[in-house]
């Protein structure tokens, strides 16, 4: 069995050399590392992009727009995931840098910014053969002043780091540890598609404390917010968010591994539903509309302790007639004029 030891150490290096390059040289170090059909599934407005070229415009514009660019990882880890038997590693914290040109469309601030990132990196060969790179746009929307969304239900801009400091797993870990956290999160999965299955919106508190600590952390993304407790998670993100949305369809992940006790997921998309309102704020619609999801957990003994969310908000709005990018562009002409 595999400790990705050789997969961690090829992406740790793919990272340093990628964030110390400047925006010209980037696709050509994509094409160093990847494979020939190499595919990168990225946050809107990319989506999955096919080839080290056409991956460079999600990596050197941001590289461009930031000064100083730097990546500030809390979780690093590898493991087989069990969709496929892949080898994949993960990693998940924040981009900082100084704000200095607009990216996306989202207004330059000139000062200190933070990016929410999660990325998946696929490994067979030596070579990265799948990647998937996950932000968070609207809370660097909000950094630099605008909202497209209504008021959160939990707490804005807190996307902290493990509270026990542990999640940069560079050294082999034990096999089991991650193969109880890999169950866990299994177990958990599986509870919350049978509340899919059910329609049951409105579960007790005990029905999530089968998998998770009651003081259990949970970091979503901007627009939804963070929460504490199981109680709180409830009241402030989960009956929200299933009243607000009906005839929920989970279609699996893409990836879904552990290792120690951190693991984490990510599919494209997760879930598939209609938004009948309420959720975010937001009128109803009558269409079926994706979800993509990157879930990353930290297990203590038996329960999930932490999890740090990041959805791609905007291309679930996008699918609803929302185009948080033409809005903010929308914004910014008229105070212009």
């Amino acid at each position: 069995m595999s400790d990705h030891q050789f997969s961690k150490a090829l992406i740790w290096q793919f990272h340093e050399a990628l964030d110390g390059a400047v925006p010209e040289a980037v696709a050509d170090l994509l094409g160093d590392y990847t494979a020939p059909g190499f595919h990168l599934y990225a946050v809107h407005p990319f989506g999955k992009l096919e080839g080290a070229e056409a991956a460079a415009g999600v990596y050197a514009p941001l590289k461009q727009s930031f000064t100083a660019l730097q990546r500030r990882p809390f979780i690093f880890m590898a493991g087989t995931s069990e969709i496929d038997d892949t080898e994949w590693v993960i990693s998940t914290g924040h981009f900082m840098g100084l704000f200095d040109e607009p990216w996306l469309g989202i207004p330059a601030t000139g000062c200190i910014a933070t990016l929410r990132y999660a990325d998946f990196h696929c490994i067979e060969d030596g070579k990265i053969t799948r990647a998937a790179f996950f932000c968070d746009m609207i809370d660097l929307m909000h950094q630099a002043g605008a909202n497209p969304l209504p008021p959160s239900t939990g707490a804005s801009g807190i996307f902290p780091s493990p509270r026990t400091q542990d999640g940069l797993l560079h050294g082999p870990c034990d096999p089991e540890e991650g193969v109880q956290t890999l169950a866990l999160i299994d177990r958990m999965v599986q509870d919350l598609n049978a509340l899919n299955q059910t329609g049951e919106d409105h579960c007790p508190p005990e029905y999530l404390a089968r998998t998770w600590a009651n003081d259990m952390g949970w970091y979503g993304p901007a627009g939804i917010g963070a929460t504490m407790t199981i109680r709180r998670y409830q009241h402030q993100h989960q009956y929200p968010y299933r009243e607000g949305v009906q005839d929920k369809v989970f279609n699996g992940h893409l990836c879904r591994l552990a290792e120690g006790n951190y693991g984490g997921f990510f599919g494209w998309p997760n879930l598939t539903h209609r938004p009948v309102g309420g959720f975010l704020g937001l009128p109803g619609s009558d269409t079926r509309v994706d979800m993509r999801v990157v879930d990353v957990y930290r297990r203590a003994g038996d329960k999930l302790a932490e999890n740090w969310i990041i959805i791609d908000l905007p291309w679930w709005l996008k699918q609803q007639g929302l185009d948080v990018f033409a809005r903010l562009d929308s914004l910014r002409s008229a105070h212009r004029s």
